[in-house]
């Protein structure tokens, strides 16, 4: 039983999305549900409670699959909603890899970039088989590990170009696993695909800590020209250099390393604040999830006071509007829904409760629709279940 697509037996139409929540009995639940426009959810009785020390968050979502890799138990999971219930359809051993970027290739093959554990300082791959759950190649990829008083490294983005893999990274310096600093500089390096050679690293001391772990939220987009864009996070809950901007970066079509002449600076813009999350839209735009610098204390106060607002910005002509929705909570969220002409987007606000808010693209109408129960804490991610 290696496919998940949606059971043929049940006479319901196929649920079209996944919600993954934190309840305020501090349990995670997963439901699926057939639109996002309206209804009403509760978690505790429609969802189903998840152990925690079998699956987390950083989940992938695909063809009504989740994919999970435990580090505890080193194995790498696929599960299915089955009969109320979620089911490991199949697992791969996986030691000493923790995931920070996936990308689907051709077909059922996902490429997973990540870590070492438990050092964190070198860069490596796994190209997965998911449909037979195989490790079609395992390797390093040829990036300069940490020297100097710089420790560990993170991987922030993953681009495939043709016979080509670009990756943004940026090195840490660590004291503590809760207190880190970061270089003042973010590196894309160019790879030689398949063979994971580098060829050459571009280097952008304009802001730092590129993109971020894909699986947790989104960081980067692709236009209908084959431009790349993507954020850097320097905020205290990231990269933790607050003194350096925000911002969108680009690397044009053809080219392999960030274009020196645009820089989209979020932080000088009227955002004013750090930024943490981005999703395409059509038209050259995208949203993005920013943080109130004036309303939290310090980093304790970062996952749970409500303070995130929501921004549409044109990566053209930088023009930015912001969304007129209810102040949301949690640092990281997949809380982004982009189909056609809508986009869907989770809010967790302590005053006006938890919704998937409706955003019509074209002529930017906001309007409530599903409402998750108030004995939700935080949406955590929102994904579509089929391809």
């Amino acid at each position: 039983m290696n496919g998940c697509g949606p059971d043929q037996k049940d006479k319901k139409l196929p649920a079209k999305y996944s919600i993954y929540v934190l309840a305020k009995d501090g349990k995670n639940y997963l439901l699926q549900y057939n639109t996002l426009d309206s209804g009403v959810l509760k978690p505790t009785t429609d969802g189903i409670a998840l152990d925690t020390l079998k699956m987390g968050r950083s989940l992938i979502v695909s063809n009504y699959c989740y994919y999970y890799l435990n580090s505890k138990t080193a194995l790498f999971s696929k599960y299915k909603v089955v009969e109320a219930t979620l089911k490991v359809i199949s697992a791969l051993p996986v030691k000493d890899f923790t995931i920070e970027n996936f990308t689907w290739l051709k077909g059922d093959t996902l490429l997973l970039t990540g870590l070492n554990l438990p050092g964190y300082n070198k860069a490596e791959y796994m190209l997965v088989n998911t449909a037979l759950m195989k490790v079609i190649k395992r390797g390093t990829l040829d990036i300069p590990r940490p020297a100097g008083h710089f420790e560990t490294m993170s991987l922030g983005f993953t681009e495939r170009r043709g016979d080509r893999l670009l990756i943004g990274h940026t090195y840490h310096a660590s004291q503590d696993i809760y207190n880190f600093g970061t270089s003042d500089t973010l590196y894309v390096s160019e790879l030689r695909y398949p063979e994971m050679d580098l060829i050459s690293i571009s280097k952008d001391t304009r802001s730092t800590y590129p993109g971020g772990q894909n699986t947790v939220q989104s960081y980067s987009s692709l236009d209908e020209n084959g431009n790349y864009y993507f954020i850097s996070c320097p905020g205290i809950a990231l990269g933790n250099r607050p003194e350096l901007p925000s911002a969108i970066f680009s690397i044009k079509k053809g080219a392999v390393a960030p274009d020196k002449n645009y820089f989209f600076n979020l932080s000088a813009s009227k955002i004013q604040n750090h930024v943490y999350g981005m999703w395409s839209l059509a038209a050259n735009k995208v949203i993005v999830r920013t943080e109130r610098k004036d309303l939290f204390k310090g980093l304790n106060d970062h996952y749970k006071t409500a303070h995130f607002e929501y921004y549409v910005l044109d990566l053209k002509t930088k023009a930015i509007q912001k969304l007129d929705l209810p102040l949301d909570r949690g640092t990281r969220k997949q809380c982004v829904i982009v189909q056609g002409n809508v986009a869907y987007i989770a809010i967790s606000s302590a005053k006006d409760g938890n919704y998937i808010w409706k955003y019509t693209i074209a002529d930017g109408v906001l309007k409530r629709g599903l409402r998750l129960t108030d004995d939700t804490d935080f949406i955590l991610r929102i994904d579509t279940l089929g391809k």
